[in-house]
């Protein structure tokens, strides 16, 4: 057994002497631990101070990204093409003409008859710009990896069979264009007049503004 430290007859402890070397390498480790809280801190600061990054995958949950990654660009919101106006409208037509003259009639324009009419001027026809930009946006978003391997399925499905269906239908708004392959037509068909209440209050708004007459 080790042998009992007896304490001193004055009742005072003497104080742990402890080598030198022993003494630094303390000291050295806490050092280490120091300087180890305050870069903790620091980083903590910076991560409550800093608000997420917009393209951050976890900004909705507050939390940052990881780091060294490159921002991801934030795609443009999809606007129908009729409320484009100017240049912006026409490099949106542009860029639709391209994929229905080289991809959608190649692929699935089928023969023209009077009962599947087409028009090569259908720019002309603002309702079937608007069907046919509107397939294009679904046709974009269906073949992008992220919809899947039955992305492609979902968009023949519900978008290609309907839009193609309403726009070369038979009464439709390519009804009095081209209905032989021969025979090229266009022809715009006049839309219903405005509604007898929007003609009534134009007629009054009219009325309204004009000067009164009286005595000179």
């Amino acid at each position: 057994m080790p042998e009992s430290i007896d304490p001193p007859e004055d009742g005072e402890t003497e104080p742990v002497r402890l080598p030198e070397a022993a003494l630094e390498s303390i000291e050295a480790s806490v050092r280490k631990l120091l300087d180890q809280a305050a870069d903790q801190a620091r980083q903590l600061d910076s991560l409550a101070s800093a608000p997420p990054p917009t393209d951050s995958p976890f900004g909705a949950f507050g939390l940052p990204g990881f780091a060294g990654l490159p921002p991801q660009p934030t795609p443009p919101e999809p606007r129908p093409i009729l409320e484009l106006g100017g240049e912006e409208y026409e490099d949106e037509l542009d860029a639709l003409s391209d994929w229905v003259d080289d991809f959608l009639v190649r692929a699935y324009g089928a023969e023209v008859t009077t009962a599947a009419p087409w028009c090569e001027q259908w720019q002309e026809h603002a309702d079937v710009v608007a069907w046919l930009h509107a397939l294009w946006l679904a046709y974009q978003q269906h073949k992008d990896p992220e919809a899947g391997l039955s992305g492609l399925f979902v968009w023949h499905r519900d978008f290609l069979s309907h839009a193609m269906a309403t726009v070369r239908a038979a009464g439709g708004p390519l009804s009095a264009c081209m209905t032989d392959p021969d025979r090229p037509a266009h022809r715009l068909l006049p839309g219903p007049p405005p509604s007898s209440r929007t003609t009534t209050e134009t007629a009054e708004s009219e009325e309204n503004d004009k000067p009164s007459q009286g005595a000179g």
